[in-house]
């Protein structure tokens, strides 16, 4: 199977992005396939996530056309390695709106260079500004994480939009690899109104598997560890080992 590249995307902040694309990865991981996580945020969750800090290379070096080979790194997870990024991204993005071309520096920089991996998760930052654009426009797939709350539905269309204008003019190959639902409190109505609301409107393009809100998949960051490391048993754990096996039934 070719290598699947995952744009993990919401303009909103806060719905699950990061926890999604090192969870699902380290499930992958674990399952034997190579997973490359590529850290496209300035915040650089998905790096201290896994415990690590960029000292010296990152994100921005493969966006100014360092190549890949140099700059994943192993995450301490087996299979799973990482590009990681820093502040420095921030500027990056800057530089990006104003280059000839610079929609497209990420899909340049990963073209050719992806084959000892089987699953490549790009964790984009919360906006639609060109470190997501680019992200789009070297991925497959966009997977989108969407809170179990109303206001996280207001611009899930606006995102659906953002993802058919690049494909219709970035990336012909972009389509929607899912929308999850995260943090869902089944002890709630809202949850269950939200979900409803979801899958009346977006049908089969919503995961089946629903992400719960869970303690220990809030907490496992703080250990540097993916859920399934730090808590395999936990609600969260399980939940993004099916989510995982769903993303590969789909691809």
């Amino acid at each position: 199977m070719p290598t699947r590249v995952y744009a993990v995307a919401n303009q909103k902040g806060g719905v699950g992005k990061t926890t999604t694309a090192v969870n699902v990865g380290a499930c992958l991981a674990e399952a034997g396939e190579r997973v490359l996580l590529v850290d496209l945020d300035p915040q650089a969750n998905a790096t201290s996530g896994l415990g690590l800090r960029a000292n010296g290379a990152s994100t921005h070096d493969l966006l100014d056309g360092v190549p890949l080979s140099a700059l994943a790194k192993p995450s301490g997870f087996a299979n799973l390695d990482v590009v990681m990024a820093k502040s420095d991204l921030a500027a990056a993005a800057v530089e990006l709106s104003s280059r000839e071309g610079g929609e497209r520096y990420l899909a340049e920089a990963l073209a050719g260079a992806l084959d000892p991996y089987s699953f490549v998760f790009l964790d984009c930052p919360p906006s639609f500004g060109p470190l997501t654009v680019n992200a789009l426009a070297a991925a497959d797939r966009a997977l989108v994480p969407v809170q179990a709350e109303y206001y996280a539905l207001e611009g899930l269309s606006q995102l659906l939009g953002t993802i058919n204008l690049v494909k219709a003019r970035l990336n012909p190959d972009l389509a929607v690899a899912g929308i999850l639902l995260t943090m869902a409190d089944g002890r709630t109505r809202l949850a269950a109104e939200v979900e409803e609301e979801l899958r009346s409107h977006f049908g089969g393009l919503v995961l089946t598997t629903t992400v719960p809100r869970s303690v220990r998949l809030a907490e496992a960051p703080s250990h540097g560890l993916p859920a399934i490391a730090h808590d395999r048993r936990s609600a969260g754990a399980q939940a993004y080992w099916k989510v995982a096996m769903e993303l590969v039934e789909r691809s």
